[in-house]
């Protein structure tokens, strides 16, 4: 990867699911280092703050099943916008929050493609699907929708029009191993490519991830990494309200994070779902900032060594 201009966008959102903390993402990545780490791998760094919501109010009756949805709604037309804005001056990360930030960043990201005339594709680190809609999700956590949403699932007749939606086949899904009934039959009637926790065990995480990367490469594609905190073991990642035992390891994870660099194709990162509040002296913050930093070139022989 050549050096990038990376823009940090704070983004504090929190209503995209009942618990709360996720706001508390984005300062916990900077007091992990993440722009000094930036700055220190050859790439320049601007940090645009913490984001607000736009105001939105919705109709009487509308979406009442939904957690706080008004807000969710706002955070996507802020984040389509700020996305757009951003990958047009450089390589956007997006600070989250949970990952109902992802409605925006994604839509913002294929109107971005869509006028550079280039196919968007979407890697989705993640134990879960998120391919629900308003009217299948039994939470009513929008957290769980993004996909459904960028993919022009029906059901969204309240969130802002999408300027551009992702075509399925351009999306895969690595580290699944919690999905419901509703988003299985789904997902089987999708043209996505899921890569459960299963096949990662029998085949390892490098094969599916190559194939996905000669996948964006041979079209020219722009790609969109959306990495979960809960697409790790929660061993190593506890600091997330949906964890899910036998997530990707510490290697595994390093491993994606290092082929994604090789790739030279990556235009944009969503850092989702942290919560400080349940961390563990911070070492989810610091291993998310580690795993930027092998998406942005760190190598393996960088690592020091531990003393204890």
């Amino acid at each position: 990867m050549k050096p990038q201009n990376c823009i940090l966008v704070g983004t504090p959102m929190d209503s995209g699911k009942a618990r709360k903390g996720c706001l508390m993402g984005p300062d916990a990545y900077r007091t992990a280092g993440i722009g000094p780490m930036i700055r220190d791998l050859g790439h320049s760094m601007q940090d645009l703050g913490n984001l607000t919501p736009a105001p939105h109010d919705l109709p009487a009756g509308v979406l009442t099943e939904a957690h706080a949805a008004s807000e969710t709604i706002g955070w996507t037309k802020t984040l389509t916008d700020a996305a757009f804005d951003a990958a047009q001056r450089g390589f956007p990360i997006f600070l989250g929050g949970d990952h109902a930030l992802s409605l925006g960043t994604v839509a913002g990201m294929a109107k971005y493609a869509q006028s550079v005339d280039k196919p968007l594709f979407v890697l989705w680190l993640d134990a879960h699907t998120d391919y629900h809609t308003p009217e299948t999700s039994d939470t009513g956590n929008l957290h769980g929708t993004p996909l459904g949403y960028v993919t022009g699932r029906s059901g969204f007749e309240a969130f802002p029009p999408l300027p551009a939606t992702v075509v399925e086949d351009n999306i895969c899904l690595i580290g699944l191993r919690s999905v419901d009934s509703a988003e299985a039959a789904a997902l089987a009637q999708s043209d996505m490519h899921p890569v459960d926790m299963r096949r990662i065990d029998e085949i390892g995480i490098a094969a599916p991830l190559k194939a996905f990367i000669e996948k964006v490469k041979s079209a020219d594609g722009l790609l969109h990494v959306s990495l979960d905190v809960d697409f790790l073991d929660p061993s190593i990642a506890p600091a997330v309200g949906t964890t899910v035992p036998g997530g990707a390891t510490f290697r595994e994870a390093h491993l994606v994070m290092e082929m994604l660099h090789d790739s030279d194709c990556v235009a944009s990162l969503d850092l989702v779902e942290l919560n400080p509040f349940l961390d563990e002296r911070g070492r989810t913050a610091n291993l998310m900032v580690d795993l930027t930093a092998s998406l942005l070139g760190k190598r393996v022989f960088d690592r020091p060594t531990n003393q204890f």
